[in-house]
């Protein structure tokens, strides 16, 4: 069986669904630690908090039964998770094992902060975990193995639909920005607003919203055009100015530029935000940690007229990783290795945290009873979009210039030129350096993504 075809096996299956100060390794903690009768100690850090309750509870029980004397220390970063591993390796305050996602795993690699598992693997291992080039493998090596993928859809309060007269959730940007205000004219007065993103991070905000609806309607989530191999953010027009329209409006959650994720997801569970674009962790999170007090669902993002010319991104193919800095990477693999167990696997999935990506898994996973899950099963708008080539822009990235243009706005067909040359200027010093591979496709098609949920 091919890779496609064990993706497409695991994605029969039904949908699957910061704790601790960071503290630094002790450095009196050797290899061998754990013969002379200590501790040996590992940190590892994730930015995932859907799932933290859940992790915490697995890493306290691997410390109270593993017969290896190794204790894990679990941290809980927020959106300056990749601002604060960079610092942390430059600091040799790394930690020993790093949640990596499709959107870091690569620039992680670049970066020398990974250490292949290729020498830990078992023939059992490698036909179980799906091996996926980019993804969780770099010039035929392995960082990483899967455990769960996400979809990306429209959350939305179904009793302030119904309280604002709205059918059925927004198809075109113009529904959604006419939705918003519905939305906010007739809650207003109780605090309910329209939409809101968490904004404190413009990338986190922009890159669970602007992209989807941009790779739905047919281009780059991250302003790459794989025909021609250049950046262009163009397409990102519309979408910005929508958000900009909103804000304007009044139909955006006061405080957006101040929200994290965390406090969006409690205002929305008490029924202050009409709709807001994010991943399918959103099902878990509403079932244990912030339980929901409306009735709520997922629908498909919009698109920017109303047609699909693409596909949602399908996102996945890894999960931890080990450290290329770690002083332990046996005890680490140790602790990776319980982690991939099936039995938690299982447990990830059938709790409502992710959509299962190993078919041994899936096909033994009891379908979870977490509301709201059907809306974010994959469906035939779903697919992985190639990994566009990141790069080293120099200046401001495009999610906070648009965040920027969101608040205070300005010239926006200037900016977006600015950011084209910067990042293809970019691009060009990195190809010239062997840094990065980029080769123009014409014959790419975006739609033919669509249903496909394997590289």
């Amino acid at each position: 069986m091919n890779k496609k075809q064990l993706m497409l096996a695991a994605l029969s299956a039904t949908l699957a669904g910061g704790l601790a100060a960071c503290s630094g390794k002790n450095a009196g903690d050797g290899p061998d630690a754990g013969a002379a009768g200590q501790k040996t100690k590992l940190v590892y850090w994730t930015g995932d908090r859907h799932d933290s309750e859940f992790i915490k509870e697995k890493v306290d029980d691997f410390n109270r039964t593993n017969s290896d004397g190794i204790e894990v220390e679990l941290v809980v970063k927020g959106d300056d998770f990749d601002q604060a591993l960079d610092m942390s390796f430059q600091t040799s305050e790394a930690p020993d094992v790093i949640r990596v996602k499709e959107n870091t795993i690569q620039t992680f690699y670049k970066k020398g902060y990974l250490a292949p598992i290729d020498d830990y693997l078992t023939d059992e291992l490698r036909a179980e975990f799906p091996q996926m080039d980019v993804l969780n493998s770099f010039d035929g090596k392995r960082y990483s193995l899967p455990n769960y993928g996400t979809t990306m859809r429209l959350i939305y309060n179904k009793e302030l639909f119904q309280k604002a007269g709205i059918a059925s959730p927004p198809a075109t940007l113009a529904e959604l920005v006419e939705d918003a205000k519905k939305i906010t004219a007739v809650g207003k007065a109780n605090g309910e607003y329209g939409f809101a993103q968490n904004f404190k991070s413009p990338g986190s905000a922009l890159g669970r919203s602007a992209r989807v609806i941009a790779e739905m309607s047919g281009y780059g989530g991250f302003g790459y055009d794989f025909k021609t191999a250049r950046y262009d953010f163009t397409p990102f027009k519309p979408i910005i100015e929508a958000f900009k329209q909103m804000k304007d409006d009044g139909s955006m959650l006061p405080g957006v530029e101040s929200l994290d994720i965390d406090p969006l997801r409690a205002q929305f569970a008490e029924g202050k935000i009409g709709m807001y674009l994010s991943f399918s962790a959103e099902a878990g999170v509403y079932q244990s940690q912030f339980p929901a007090k409306i009735e709520w669902a997922a629908a498909p993002a919009p698109t920017i007229d109303g047609n699909v010319k693409g596909a949602s991104g399908f996102l996945g193919g890894q999960w931890l990783a080990i450290s290329s800095q770690s002083a332990h990477k046996e005890a680490a693999w140790t602790f990776m290795s319980y982690m991939y167990g099936d039995p938690i696997l299982q447990q990830y999935q059938e709790k409502g945290f992710g959509i299962s990506m190993v078919p041994a898994v899936s096909e033994v996973a009891a379908k979870p009873e977490v509301y709201g899950i059907d809306g974010f099963l994959p469906n035939a708008h779903d697919g992985v979009w190639p990994v566009y080539p990141a790069v080293p822009v120099q200046g401001a990235k495009s999610d906070d210039v648009f965040f920027k243009y969101i608040l205070d706005g300005g010239d926006l067909d200037a900016l977006i030129a600015d950011l084209n040359k910067r990042y293809n200027t970019a691009l060009d010093a990195a190809i010239a350096s062997g840094d990065v591979v980029a080769s123009p496709d014409p014959a790419f098609d975006p739609a033919k993504l669509a249903g496909q949920y394997a590289s």
